[in-house]
């Protein structure tokens, strides 16, 4: 924890223009340019109100009233979704498409995994002001308890780096990582209630689906998201306290799974 810390402070001009060279590089060509890192999260709501708003709209009671309600809701759980996709995908692949820097120069490696969260990271925050302007203009209620997301972004960007480094340090050496990962999210988005609330009848139901539920640490941040920007309430504190420490192990668990396989990186890459 200490030498990834370092690594911060240590490589803080390197990471800062590697990020703005991945926001740069994402649109490059688009007459756009940034503006489609609002225009995307913009479109997706869009595409999600009429599917769910009007199209299928749900029969949960938690949704009645207006048609905008679901919408708003899946909303809330995409937007954060969407940032640790990206950050598992691409660690799959850091290594590998980056083979030629470590090749050439002596490139702090562990330096990938933190540029990619942060740059997802930003652009994560440039959907939230759509969410927000979404919820004004809908008349939807805005409470304090949205001050502290924050907390629920940060435990997120933990967990996202921890992951990351232990994926991109496993996917130079194993290959198949990259496809099995694939599937692995695409499972992981329906075992996280972003498409469906906890208070779901089936899962208050059945209380071993709950507990599987509650095994996933993307559960907690999620609802804790929903609850913040949605639901209006207090997050779910103590559950994201205990993601938090596991966040923290993973990170360890991640740099030095890293540290002992970067030696093979230059071969793999």
């Amino acid at each position: 924890m200490a030498q990834l810390i370092r690594v911060y402070f240590r490589y803080w001009a390197l990471i800062k223009t590697l990020v703005g060279r991945e926001l740069k590089a994402r649109y490059r060509g688009s007459i756009l340019g940034f503006i489609w890192s609002f225009l995307n999260p913009l479109l997706l709501l869009v595409v999600y109100t009429v599917v769910f708003g009007f199209i299928l709209r749900p029969r949960d009671p938690a949704f009645a009233g207006s048609p905008f309600n679901y919408a708003l809701f899946l909303f809330s759980g995409l937007l954060p979704w969407v940032w640790f996709s990206a950050c598992v995908l691409e660690s799959t692949t850091l290594i590998l498409t980056h083979g030629n820097i470590l090749k050439k120069v002596m490139f702090p490696a562990e330096v990938l995994p933190i540029v990619s969260v942060t740059s997802n990271f930003i652009h994560f925050l440039f959907g939230v002001p759509i969410l927000l302007a979404f919820e004004i203009a809908l008349g939807h209620t805005i409470t304090p308890y949205i001050l502290l997301s924050p907390l629920v972004m940060a435990v997120q960007y933990a967990f996202s780096l921890g992951f990351s480094l232990l994926l991109s340090a496993l996917a130079a050496n194993f290959r198949d990582l990259q496809h099995l990962m694939a599937n692995i999210v695409t499972l992981w988005f329906f075992a996280t209630p972003i498409i469906y609330p906890m208070s779901f009848g089936v899962i208050q139901q059945h209380r071993w689906l709950k507990f599987i539920l509650y095994l996933n640490p993307m559960t907690h941040i999620i609802e804790g998201y929903q609850r913040a920007f949605y639901y209006g309430g207090m997050i779910p504190y103590k559950r994201l306290g205990v993601t938090l420490l596991l966040s923290l192990a993973l990170i360890w668990l991640g740099y030095w799974a890293f540290d002992r396989l970067r030696d093979t990186f230059v071969e793999e890459a």
